[in-house]
């Protein structure tokens, strides 16, 4: 099995992976052979997780001498996942035989029950990669199968932050625009906005640019896309933020396959801490696929019923589709709308079971000016509260500051009575 070594470390693998750490697993075929249903469930659970998504994942019970027995007629994939409950002896002597059958570039991860630091280094001197100890949770075996697949030495790859809007109009791409530009100023990190609207993206006319190129010619040319490709088509917005724009025509249709971002969001990560995803207010392949694998979500919504009814499906998705991620985050924009009935936002937010990141108040004059200035909200009045806002939206999708909860009045226990005693 000596076609099967990896980088190790020095001991059998520790628990509790932060999930804001691990890397995404690549292209692979990953075959588990389980024991216990219990290491079944994690593998299962971890093969549906958003960081293993590229990766094809096949579970089957047995343990190790299931996996030799079907191997001696089978092709051995990328990555063997082997669970045994036997102490060092019957481990060693069934690896053994699975190294007789054990295709040449094929990595093996064996699941054992003994913490026994002897038998770790007698597995990896037979080049087993790696020897996780059970139980052990779903972001530990992610941690794990991404180190043997990922270079330590990579350069740290970005994180993805989507916006997307509950319903049309409600000021979405205005709010990720602001709040890239925010990140930009405020953390001097290099940002790059995507416009996914290709046929009527507003990031062009925000930041005042009318690119010739974008992210229509990565479309049009995937197999080009690279990092190097992809910064020949940014256009610069200001000091550390970049627009890879729409094409904002009705020439052409772009009806993409799901994946067809991917290459491009995967270059683009690659060279740029944040990217800020600009998601059009539609429901396709490509869009469901392009929420479900950002890293963070931020869902836009005016507080009225429509826009409520529309975040809760939203939200309801995202939970479900992103199991092992935390929930999307909720951002109310055009509060005080003249004349129109709305939704408390605490009310809002607890329909949703979401804390409230950020209400923004509606200004026609403020956002009217910066929008046919081309400009942001901060350049248009340096001194503005909602430039205050963005900011405060952008410390907490960047992970700089968690989402202050509201201080309640010493009068609260008084005023409670109160309306107790009004009730009756």
């Amino acid at each position: 099995m000596s076609a099967a070594l990896g980088p190790v470390p020095s001991g059998p693998a520790p628990a509790s992976a932060s999930a804001a750490e691990i890397r995404s697993v690549p292209r692979i075929a990953i075959q588990a052979f389980c024991e216990t249903r219990e290491v079944a469930s994690i593998v299962e659970a971890a093969a549906g997780d958003r960081r293993m998504a590229k990766a094809h994942t096949k579970v089957q019970m047995g343990g190790l001498a299931a996996a030799v027995e079907f191997y001696a007629s089978a092709p051995t994939p990328n990555l063997v996942i082997v669970e045994s409950q036997e102490e060092r002896a019957g481990i060693l002597a069934q690896l053994d035989q699975l190294s007789e059958v054990c295709d040449p570039g094929s990595k093996v991860l064996v699941v054992g029950h003994v913490n026994d630091v002897i038998l770790y280094r007698e597995l990896t001197r037979r080049g087993v990669s790696e020897y996780l100890v059970a139980p052990f949770e779903v972001f530990d075996l992610i941690r794990e199968i991404s180190e043997i697949y990922v270079k330590p030495d990579a350069p740290p790859v970005g994180r993805a932050v989507a916006f997307v809007g509950a319903k049309g109009g409600c000021g979405a791409s205005t709010v990720a625009h602001n709040v890239a530009w925010a990140c930009a100023r405020t953390f001097q990190n290099d940002v790059l906005v995507a416009d996914l609207d290709l046929a009527f993206g507003t990031a062009g006319l925000d930041f005042n640019l009318d690119p010739t190129q974008g992210i229509a010619d990565a479309l049009l040319a995937p197999e080009r896309v690279d990092d190097v490709y992809l910064d020949r088509l940014l256009a610069k917005c200001a000091d550390h933020l970049s627009l890879l724009a729409a094409p904002a025509t009705l020439d052409r249709t772009f009806d993409m396959d799901e994946k067809a971002l991917d290459p491009i969001l995967d270059a683009a990560k690659s060279g740029v801490p944040l990217v800020m995803l600009d998601i059009p207010h539609l429901w396709s392949g490509w869009v469901k696929h392009a929420l479900r694998s950002a890293d963070e979500v931020v869902v836009v919504a005016a507080p009225d019923l429509a826009n409520l009814r529309n975040a809760k499906n939203m939200v309801d998705f995202l939970k479900q589709s992103r199991p092992n991620d935390a929930p999307p985050r909720l951002v109310l924009n055009m509060q005080g709308l003249p004349k129109r009935p709305e939704i408390k936002p605490e009310e809002f937010a607890k329909s949703l079971e979401l804390p409230l990141v950020a209400t923004i108040p509606f200004d026609a004059h403020l956002f009217g000016t910066a929008s046919n200035n081309g400009q942001m909200i901060a350049e248009t009045d340096p001194k503005s509260h909602v430039g205050e806002i963005f900011r405060t939206i952008a410390q907490v999708v960047t992970g700089r500051a968690e989402i202050k909860k509201a201080k309640k009045s010493p009068l609260a226990p008084l005023l409670a009575r109160l309306r107790g005693g009004a009730a009756k």
